[in-house]
């Protein structure tokens, strides 16, 4: 069983991962580019209107001086953070496939398309319900407390999960209502705000983004599923 749960996460793991990092290097990657040419452009006139965000990203770089730290070290654009990315999304479509195909030990899909199911579960406990309270940033963008809305994204993940979980398999009507509390509570609660909404990039290319992350991470969660499903069931084919 062991053995089985690693060559499903594994191979599924890294056919997801490949799949992800193709897609934001496509989609999402460029429009990264695109916003972090607003961080470093110079004010465009002496008299000229800052941003909240803008006046403190330019307070913070006179109080640098403008320096850099020359042995702070970040991936460069092209190959080098194409790998960089890979690999993060590796690590994770691992961790996530590991818990799926736990998952399959206590309720393994009867047939391989029901891993699309799961792929759109995970999606939404992952992705989609903490992208309601806390949609996709660009950088430059105000955003809460990091600790607060940690803590947020972590507690929607977990009700969502569970409330699924009720609503997927609960037995009587009585724990689905259950489950669809749970799903509801932490959006009644919301998330953590900052002050003020400010960004560096423009509106458009901020829904663009959330677009983007959004379906580029569906598609991952489908491919992930899909592909734990079929790993999983071929794994048991082979023990029996």
């Amino acid at each position: 069983m062991i053995k089985r749960i690693a060559q499903t996460a594994g191979f599924a793991g890294l056919l997801a991962a490949i799949v992800l990092t193709l897609l934001q290097s496509l989609w999402v990657t460029p429009l990264i580019l695109h916003a972090e040419t607003f961080e470093t452009a110079e004010p465009v006139a002496e008299h000229s209107h800052e941003t909240p965000v803008a006046a403190h990203e330019h307070e913070h770089e006179e109080a640098a001086g403008h320096s850099h730290d020359g042995e702070a070290w970040a991936p460069e654009d092209g190959w080098q953070r194409t790998l960089s990315t890979g690999l993060s999304n590796l690590v994770v479509a691992v961790g996530f496939a590991l818990m799926l195909a736990g998952l399959f030990t206590l309720r393994a899909p009867s047939q391989t398309w029901q891993g699309l199911l799961w792929g759109l579960g995970g999606f939404a406990v992952f992705s989609l319900a903490p992208s309601a309270g806390l949609p996709p940033e660009l950088p430059g963008t105000a955003a809460a407390d990091l600790l607060l809305r940690q803590c947020w994204w972590i507690g929607t993940a977990v009700a969502t999960a569970a409330g699924l979980g009720l609503i997927a398999f609960g037995r009587n009507w009585a724990l689905r209502g259950v489950g669809l509390v749970l799903l509801a509570v932490p959006h009644l609660i919301g998330a953590p705000q900052p002050e003020v909404h400010e960004s560096l990039a423009p509106e458009a290319l901020e829904h663009e983004f959330i677009l983007a992350s959004l379906l580029t991470n569906a598609l991952f969660w489908l491919a992930l599923g899909l592909a734990a499903a079929w790993f999983f069931a071929r794994g048991e084919q082979r023990d029996a």
